[in-house]
């Protein structure tokens, strides 16, 4: 029962996405910065409130990191399936264009 619950407790923070999250949480990352920068720019300049650009630039940050860092289930959607390892021989069983590598 310890074990279970040590290995979903490592599966919580280990954090592993695959490739594709991380392309998907990089575009979250720039669009929102992206819009809360420019939407905190134009409110800040209208009202000429350092303090509006820099509460909103700050509430885009921190939206920002509750979107990307947890390792939410959408990113590991795409699971890479990696060779196992079968002998400690390198480049034991590889075939490149019907050739076999020893």
């Amino acid at each position: 029962m310890a074990d279970q619950l040590l290995k979903q407790a490592q599966d919580l923070f280990e954090g592993q996405i695959d490739f594709e999250g991380q392309k998907l949480t990089e575009l979250f990352s720039t669009v929102i910065l992206a819009v809360t920068g420019l939407l905190a720019f134009g409110l800040g300049f209208m009202q000429q409130n350092i303090w509006t650009t820099l509460w909103i630039g700050l509430g885009g940050t921190a939206l920002t990191f509750l979107v990307v860092v947890p390792p939410y289930p959408i990113y590991n959607e795409n699971p890479e399936n990696w060779l196992r390892p079968n002998s400690g021989i390198a480049g034991a069983g590889i075939e490149v264009d019907g050739k076999k590598i020893n």
